[in-house]
C-alpha cells in the first residue's frame, strides 16, 4: 500500500494504516530529535509527542506536500518548543561504535583508535551544540539525516536558495567553532 492510501486510510480512523506510517518515519523522526537533543530519551518522549500531534492534526492534513514533510514539519516545531522552553541539549559523551574490527588489530591500537574517533565526534557535537538552532537544525537536517535542498526547502518553508546559504553559513560557523576548542585544547587530536 503507498504512502497516499495509507494516509487516506488513517484519516479514515485505520490505526493499522497509521502504525504502518509510523513505522516508516520513527527512525527519521527520533533521529532528527536527538541530534538536537543529544539525549537519548528526551528524543524518544519528543518523537512519541510528534506521532501523536500529527494523529491528532491528521483530518487537517491537505496533502498539498508529502506526508513526511508534513510530520517533519511537526516534528521541528515540537523540538524548537522544547528547547525555547529552557529544555536546551544536554551534553552526553557520544558513543563510537566500531564494527569493522579486524581480528588482527592489536588491543592497545584499538582502544587509541576508539579514543581518538571520541574525542573527535564529542568535539564535532559539542561544537553543533554551540550553534544558533537554525544553523543547527539544518545540518542536522542536511548532514546528518541526508535530506535533500529540495525537502529542505519544504520542510523549514524557505527557498532552496536560503537553504544553500543557511547550510554555507552553518558549516563555516561549525569549522570557526571546531577550531576555538581546538585552540582552547591546545590543538590536540
Amino acid at each position: 500500500m503507498n504512502e497516499k492510501e495509507l494516509v487516506r486510510r488513517s484519516k479514515d480512523g485505520d490505526e493499522e494504516a497509521y502504525g504502518a506510517l509510523v513505522n516508516a518515519y520513527k527512525a527519521k523522526v527520533f533521529n532528527m530529535a536527538y541530534s538536537l537533543t543529544r539525549n537519548i530519551e528526551t528524543a524518544d518522549d519528543l518523537a512519541q509527542e510528534v506521532f501523536i500531534k500529527a494523529y491528532v492534526a491528521l483530518p487537517k492534513f491537505r496533502e498539498k506536500s508529502s506526508f513526511g514533510t508534513w510530520l517533519y514539519r511537526i516534528a521541528i516545531n515540537r523540538i524548537k518548543d522544547h528547547l525555547r522552553k529552557g529544555n536546551p541539549a544536554k551534553h552526553i559523551p557520544f558513543e563510537e561504535t566500531m564494527s569493522d574490527h579486524t581480528a588482527q588489530e592489536d588491543e592497545i591500537v584499538q582502544r587509541e583508535r576508539q579514543m581518538e574517533q571520541q574525542q573527535k565526534s564529542q568535539l564535532i557535537h559539542e561544537s553543533l551544540g554551540m550553534l544558533p538552532e537554525k544553523y543547527r537544525l539544518i545540518i542536522s537536517l542536511r548532514d546528518i539525516q541526508g535530506f535533500a535542498y529540495e525537502e529542505l526547502a519544504r520542510i523549514l518553508n524557505i527557498s532552496p536558495g536560503t537553504v544553500d546559504s543557511r547550510l554555507h553559513r552553518a558549516r563555516k560557523m561549525l569549522r570557526k567553532k571546531i577550531e576555538f576548542l581546538l585552540e582552547r585544547e591546545g590543538g590536540r587530536l
